[in-house]
Order: structure tokens, then C-alpha cells, then sequence
């Protein structure tokens, strides 16, 4: 078997990593903090979040704080497993090197 066989490809962009990276060691995250801590545009964080909702890999919630609209990002049980298995692929090539 191949060692690139776990390697998901939803996964290999580096904001996607980014969203999932942040939303696997916090609840969720609203898109105003992903776009600062990731450092990325709208549009790219827009899209990449759209993709990974895409493959139910994240929950969208989107709501109002006041006159304000919010929009809120969580992972998917589907999404954490596959993020879950894509980083212990990722570890399995490392310790082959």
C-alpha cells in the first residue's frame, strides 16, 4: 500500500489545512477570526470553507449578533475523522524518512 493512500485531497491547500487545524482544537470559529488568524482574504477563506462544507467536513451556522451577521464554523464527525486519518498519514510518511 501506498503511502499517499490516507492523504485527503480536500486537505491539501493550505488554508483548508488551516480552517481544520483550527476547528479541530476549538469548538468552532466565527469567519472573522479565520480570516485574521489565517491570514487569507474573503473570497479564499469563503471558498475554501464553501469546499470543505461541500464534503460535509464542516458545519456552516450563520446568524445574527445584534444588526450584525456572524457566521460560525464547526466540524463534522465526518470532518474530524477525515482530518483525523489525513494527519496520521501524514506522520506515518515523516517517520518512514
Amino acid at each position: 500500500m501506498s503511502l499517499l493512500t490516507n492523504i485527503n485531497k480536500a486537505f491539501d491547500n493550505r488554508i483548508r489545512l488551516g480552517i481544520m487545524s483550527i476547528l479541530m482544537v476549538n469548538e468552532y470559529a466565527d469567519f472573522n477570526t479565520l480570516k485574521e488568524l489565517l491570514d487569507v482574504t474573503d473570497g479564499n477563506l469563503a471558498s475554501h470553507s464553501k469546499s470543505l462544507e461541500k464534503a460535509e467536513y464542516i458545519h456552516v451556522e450563520k446568524q445574527f449578533i445584534g444588526r450584525k451577521p456572524n457566521t460560525r464554523y464547526s466540524t463534522t464527525k465526518l470532518g474530524r475523522a477525515a482530518f483525523k486519518k489525513h494527519i496520521d498519514a501524514l506522520e506515518q510518511i515523516i517517520k518512514k524518512q
